[in-house]
């Protein structure tokens, strides 16, 4: 086992929404594979996941790169980028060459460095033909961008499981408890660490819904989920504006 220390940056997605806690804070797939590493290494194991929801792309590099840094870990996942591509003023040219250069400086550190290539989420949302080829660009760079500097690819994109509405939440852009264990399950199987057979596991897909029973679901849906999202972005919030990191310090992993 040669990683003592794990630190985690990024967005809702590493942060773990929608994998709640009974205290509804969240688990996700950053803290099943830190206990995982955790049982392998030991009780001196350090872990931090300093991910906040709604972050994007400069804010996370501005605020979280440093400090997972100054931490020296052995191994730091990145997973950023997943919100600006739904945002109107996306420049895919910039954001695409702040990622290698985030990367390199990353790894020149001696750490081992996980990148994602995010799974299809899109064909269930809106807006699916402007958003999907940023998404593919985006997909992209992250490919190249690993090979370039040795990092560790997790490509969740090729996983057509993720196409199984069971492993998203309920408002369709996070993943369900089932979705975070198993991007658990093949971010451990990149990192040659055994995992719990059961993360793999896929639920059931549901029975094809009615078209009409359908539509009130996505009226259902816009009205809980697209509404905040836009109201949010008319006013300049963010869902993580009043949230601070889970797990802001390098120690101890404890469920």
């Amino acid at each position: 086992m040669r990683w003592r220390s794990f630190v985690a940056v990024g967005d809702s997605f590493t942060e773990g929404m929608d994998d709640a806690y009974p205290d509804g804070t969240y688990r996700g797939w950053a803290d099943l594979v830190a206990t995982r590493l955790a049982a392998e290494a030991g009780p001196d194991f350090g872990y931090a996941n300093l991910a906040i929801r709604g972050r994007l792309f400069p804010s996370v590099v501005a605020e979280q790169v440093p400090a997972a840094l100054a931490m020296k870990p052995d191994l730091i996942s990145f997973a950023a980028g997943g919100n600006d591509v739904l945002r109107r003023t996306f420049d895919p040219d910039t954001l695409v060459t702040r990622f290698d250069d985030v990367v390199r400086q990353l790894r020149s550190g001696g750490a081992d460095v996980i990148l994602f290539r995010f799974a299809d989420v899109m064909a269930r949302l809106p807006g699916q033909r402007l958003v999907a080829p940023r998404v593919e660009l985006l997909n992209r760079a992250v490919g190249e961008t690993a090979e370039r500097h040795g990092a560790i690819m997790v490509d969740l994109y090729a996983d057509d499981t993720f196409l199984n509405p069971m492993l998203w939440s309920t408002d369709r852009l996070h993943l369900s408890a089932a979705g975070h264990r198993r991007v658990a399950a093949q971010v451990l199987t990149a990192l040659g660490v055994g995992c719990d057979e059961e993360w793999l596991l896929v639920p059931e897909r549901p029975a094809p819904t009615p078209w009409l029973a359908a539509r009130a679901a996505d009226l259902r849906w816009a009205g809980q989920h697209l509404a905040p999202w836009i109201k949010r972005r008319l006013t300049g919030r963010s869902s993580g504006d009043t949230v601070t990191a889970k797990r802001p310090l390098l120690g101890p992993v404890s469920d």
